[in-house]
């Protein structure tokens, strides 16, 4: 389940980030919480959801060429540097008593860019990390089980933290906690990579890669699939507040406690994925956790109370972490390395830009639904999308199994057929075991 982990440099990444996610996650529930006290209002926490992360729909394209182009290292840890600088200054404004929602505005949408850059670039660069791409499967899912691992830990901190001393030092404490995944990407030793001739132009090259999703029917099917979860399901997390405030009657703490629950529930999916050892049966996989969290959502917005809500966010994080982790690790395992970085920008943009689209829609009929309205048709719209996905389900598997072929990935029919020749020929050499004597005690 922690083989990725006997690769050098990908350990060290998995530690530093695991830090480095903690203070993420702090300031992931801050910042929101820090919006609709200062408002009341759940169209700007929209507003704020969908500038903090529109820049990675407009620039992710742009950055998987430039992965495929540059030097992805590179590339990751001029974002985590930015990121610092990002966190830092939320920490001075709201520590110093002058922020306000504007300027929150700014500085999530410079840290929308950070992201839109660094995020297909980092997914790219994890192959590198490992010596054996045979582990790259286990290595997504372990990444997968750092970052909601660390949601078990970052809200609740950040709850008590607000309680005590306000969100600024959430914003402190992020700041600091990148200089832990900075410090692990200084100390790795990666073997040098070779760069691509390049003859074609950026746009051309745009243009390529997506001819290569568009032709590809399972990649675009997972990533169509991904686009509608994003759009329609993930926006409940930046109704929360709401959530925790208006409909459960709580606080900050109460908050932290919902975060944490799904979390929970993610590190489980996490590490049922990590314990797979083979891509088969994945678009199965994907289809059925797709369904589940469009049902626990729907069942999320009707809860009136706050511990069965926190039991059906567990449910909700478990399915959500299964259909995107392993979205993800499908398209890594089926795409070819050189398009690899392109193919994670559309990857990036289906998972994180079709969110603002879905933040700024939330956060506009929740004015007029109610929250629990609006996470109840987004439920509902996430199961109406995967019954027509299931309609293709048998035409879609039986592609992704015969590029697994081709690859090398899956045995074919040849090599299965010679493995059960083979079983069978040592079952019929090996010798009988011994009958028992009826007149043995």
């Amino acid at each position: 389940m922690i083989r990725s982990l006997r690769h050098r440099n990908f350990r060290l990444f998995f530690f530093g980030q695991g830090v480095s996610l903690v203070g993420t996650w702090m300031q992931g529930l801050a910042l929101p919480w820090l919006v609709y006290d200062l408002t009341g209002s759940a169209v700007l926490l929209g507003v704020v959801g969908f500038v903090g992360q529109i820049p990675t729909l407009l620039v992710a394209p742009l950055a998987g060429v430039l992965a495929d182009r540059w030097n992805r290292y590179r590339i990751v840890l001029a974002g985590q540097v930015l990121a610092t600088v990002q966190a830092a200054a939320l920490a001075v404004l709201t520590l110093a008593g002058v922020i306000n929602v504007w300027e929150i505005i700014a500085l999530a949408l410079f840290g929308g860019l950070i992201r839109g850059f660094e995020i297909p670039t980092r997914q790219a660069f994890v192959v590198q990390m490992l010596e054996d791409p045979k582990d790259l499967p286990n290595a997504i899912a372990m990444n997968s089980f750092l970052v909601n691992g660390s949601r078990l830990v970052g809200p609740s901190l950040a709850g008590i933290l607000i309680v005590w001393v306000g969100e600024g030092m959430c914003f402190l404490v992020n700041a600091v906690s990148f200089l832990a995944v900075i410090a692990a990407l200084l100390a790795m030793r990666l073997p040098p990579r070779r760069a691509a001739v390049r003859t074609s132009n950026v746009l051309e090259e745009m243009r390529d890669g997506l001819l290569y999703v568009v032709r590809s029917v399972p990649i675009r099917s997972v990533l169509l699939l991904l686009c509608l979860v994003s759009l329609m399901g993930m926006p409940y997390t930046i109704l929360m507040p709401v959530f925790a405030k208006d409909i459960l009657q709580g606080g900050p703490h109460t908050m932290g406690f919902l975060m944490a629950a799904t979390g929970v529930g993610a590190v489980l999916g996490a590490l049922y994925l990590a314990a797979r050892r083979s891509v088969a049966g994945f678009m199965r996989m994907i289809a059925m956790a797709s369904g589940a969290f469009g049902l626990g959502l729907v069942a999320f917005s009707l809860s009136p109370n706050v511990w069965l809500s926190m039991g059906i966010l567990v449910w909700v994080g478990c399915a959500m972490m299964i259909q995107m982790a392993g979205t993800n690790t499908f398209i890594q395992t089926i795409v070819e390395e050189d398009k690899r970085g392109r193919v994670m920008s559309f990857y990036t943009m289906a998972f994180m830009g079709m969110a603002p689209l879905g933040s700024l829609l939330a956060g506009s009929l929740a004015g007029a639904l109610g929250a629990p309205g609006t996470v109840m048709l987004g439920g509902a719209a996430v199961v109406t999308g995967v019954l027509a996905f299931a309609t293709r389900l048998p035409r879609l598997s039986a592609a992704a199994h015969a590029t697994y072929v081709r690859m090398g990935i899956l045995p074919g029919p040849a090599e299965t057929a010679a493995c059960h020749s083979e079983r069978s020929e040592e079952s019929r050499r090996a010798p009988a075991a011994p009958r028992p004597d009826p007149d043995e005690p």
